[in-house]
């Protein structure tokens, strides 16, 4: 059993007495906290994301909420081979509000901050803050629930289904569609259509690609022209990079398909897949696809979760899991 496969397994049995034992409340108002291990396994590698949120509910309508992501991922490096990394991302606090009922449509707003606390050189930030601003409706008839959201945002945000192998900053709007059905006592399916539309000049910064060691520089070569650390690659760089060539072959620099050599329709890689840092045009961080899961609730606090997601321009075929528990006062945030 490899070292991955390892720290799966132990972080699954290390939650499994808080969610046996997790309780719930009948109060409205209060301090709550919510654990949940997460993880998304495709093409571009596996990247696990444990994060611990702490909630204070005013009222069943309005939570303030902070907290802290730490994440685990294998990286690859220029000659082939892997490295397991792990740290913390960027913390994180928010606000949300919701209002409605069941009978009626249901809207929530949720705003939150995060501060660039994680390592850049492992793909967990930035190093900018980044907000994220999603409003939701949503409408119950019995045990179907159709949902629509949509949002505004300085960066990708994780979300339940897609642990993204790397971090961006640039200005997104984002927008999905779908809907939860119960199909038995704390049990449900779910399935959701998603699209992220980037604007303007958009960073990536992947959390699979090893970063580049500084290059040397002789002493001879003066001061001035020196560079401490590896800097962003553009579209406009050498040709000789990876990120040129997929942007001389699709117009962009994102995956997808390479028609134009000698007919065979090969599949170019997203640049995450390929550069540790980039900077790029918004085409760069446009994705679209859909994702389909089943969610377990052993409690009325504790639920597990599997499915399946497909981006449509990354070329990516995702399994995902989740694992989450709630204790305390009111009901938390999960993030």
């Amino acid at each position: 059993m490899n070292r991955m496969n390892r720290t799966f397994l132990t972080l699954i049995l290390l939650s499994v007495p808080a969610l046996l034992s997790a309780q719930g409340s009948e109060d409205d108002h209060g301090w709550s906290f919510a654990q949940r291990f997460q993880g998304s396994s495709n093409a571009a590698g596996a990247v696990l994301k444990d994060s611990s949120t702490a909630t204070y509910s005013f009222n069943e309508h309005f939570k303030l909420y902070g907290g802290v992501p730490f994440y685990f991922t294998r990286q690859a490096s220029a000659s082939g081979s892997k490295n397991f990394v792990n740290g913390i991302g960027n913390v994180y606090s928010g606000m949300f509000l919701s209002a409605g009922n069941s009978s009626a449509i249901r809207y929530s707003s949720d705003l939150v901050f995060t501060a660039p606390t994680g390592d850049m050189n492992n793909g967990f930030s930035t190093g900018h803050a980044t907000v994220d601003w999603t409003n939701t409706f949503s409408h119950s008839f019995t045990a179907l629930t159709p949902y629509a959201s949509a949002g505004i945002a300085n960066t990708i945000s994780d979300t339940s289904f897609f642990v993204r192998p790397f971090t961006s900053k640039g200005i997104v709007s984002h927008f999905e569609a779908g809907a939860l059905m119960n199909i038995a006592p704390r049990v449900s399916v779910g399935g959701s259509a998603y699209a992220i539309r980037a604007t303007g000049e958009q960073e990536i910064i992947s959390k699979v690609v090893e970063a580049p060691a500084p290059v040397s520089t002789p002493a001879s070569t003066p001061a001035s022209t020196q560079s401490a650390s590896p800097q962003p690659t553009s579209p406009t760089s050498s040709a000789g990079n990876t990120l040129s060539g997929i942007t001389k072959t699709l117009g962009v620099g994102n995956g997808g398909s390479n028609s134009s050599d000698n007919g065979n329709n090969s599949v170019v890689p997203p640049i995450f897949q390929t550069q540790q840092q980039t900077l790029g045009p918004a085409q760069v961080a446009n994705d679209q696809g859909f994702a389909s899961w089943l969610t377990v609730r052993p409690s009325a606090l504790t639920d597990l979760q599997i499915g399946y997601s497909r981006s449509t321009a990354y070329h990516l075929n995702t399994l995902f899991f989740g694992i989450g528990f709630r204790i305390g006062h009111g009901v938390s945030v999960i993030k």
